[in-house]
C-alpha cells in the first residue's frame, strides 16, 4: 500500500514535472533561444525517483564523446543531467509513446544494428552530431551490466572515432550505485516497465556517482579497438 503510495507521488510529480519543462522549452524556442530544459528536466526526473547525482571529477562540456559503463535508464537521466549529453539508442526507442519525442528532445541518435544496408549512413549522421560540438554519450557494452564487473566493450559501436572528427576528445565515465547497484541495475529478462515501477516503487533515495576520468585525444591512442581498450581501462581504474 505504501509503495503503491509512493509510485503514485512519484508519478505524479513526473508529470507535473514535465508540463513546467514542456512549458519553458516552448518559450525558449519562441524566443530563439538554446533551450535547456530537455537536460534540466532529464536531471529532475534523475531526483523525482530517487537518484542523488554526485559527479567526481570535471566533464567537458563540448567536442566530446563520453564512453559510459550501463546499469539502467537512470545513467541517462544522471549523466544528461550533469553533462548535457544527448545518446546513441536503439531505433525502436523513437516510436515508443512519449519516451521516443522526449529522447527526439534531446538531440538523441537513433541507430539500427540489425539494418547492416544503414550502417554507413548511421556512422556518417552520429560523425556529424559529434562534430557539431555537442556531448555524445555511448554505452560501448551494447546493453545493460550488473554493477560488478564491465561486460565487453564492443568496439564496432566506436566505428565513428575511427578515425575521430577532427578536435573531439573521449573522456569515460564511471557510473556508479554503490550500495544500491543491485537494487537498481536492471539485468535478465525483467521487462522494463516492471523494472522501472520496480524503481519508483522504492523507499528512499539512493546515491549515483559518475566519476569522470582524465579525456584522452583519440587520435593518438589508435583505432577503434584500442580505444575501446583504453576507455574500459579507465572506467575500471576508477572502480
Amino acid at each position: 500500500m505504501i509503495a503503491n503510495l509512493r509510485l503514485a507521488a512519484r508519478l505524479l510529480a513526473l508529470v507535473l514535472a514535465l508540463g513546467a519543462a514542456l512549458a519553458l522549452h516552448g518559450l525558449w524556442r519562441l524566443l530563439r533561444r538554446p533551450s535547456p530544459w530537455p537536460r534540466r528536466f532529464l536531471g529532475l526526473v534523475a531526483r523525482i525517483v530517487g537518484a542523488r547525482v554526485r559527479v567526481v571529477g570535471t566533464p567537458l562540456r563540448r567536442d566530446v564523446v563520453f564512453l559510459s559503463n550501463h546499469l539502467s535508464w537512470i545513467d541517462i537521466l544522471a549523466i544528461a543531467g550533469a553533462t548535457g549529453s544527448a545518446f546513441v539508442a536503439k531505433g525502436e526507442l523513437r516510436t515508443v509513446p512519449l519516451v521516443g519525442w522526449l529522447c527526439t528532445l534531446n538531440h538523441t541518435i537513433f541507430v539500427s544494428r540489425e539494418d547492416r544496408l544503414q550502417v554507413a549512413a548511421q556512422i556518417a549522421r552520429l560523425r556529424e552530431a559529434i562534430g557539431g560540438g555537442r556531448p555524445v554519450t555511448i554505452f560501448p557494452e551494447g546493453t545493460t551490466g550488473d554493477g560488478h564487473a564491465l561486460l565487453p566493450f564492443k568496439a564496432a559501436l566506436l566505428a565513428t572515432l575511427d578515425p575521430p572528427p577532427p578536435g573531439v576528445h573521449v573522456q569515460p565515465i564511471r557510473v556508479d550505485y554503490g550500495a544500491a547497484k543491485d537494487a537498481i541495475a536492471w539485468v535478465g529478462d525483467e521487462p522494463g516497465q516492471a523494472h522501472a515501477l520496480r524503481v519508483l516503487r522504492r523507499r528512499g533515495t539512493f546515491v549515483v556517482t559518475l566519476h569522470m576520468c582524465e579525456p584522452f585525444d583519440p587520435a593518438r591512442v589508435g583505432n577503434r579497438k584500442t580505444i575501446a581498450a583504453a576507455a574500459k581501462a579507465a572506467i575500471e581504474a576508477a572502480g
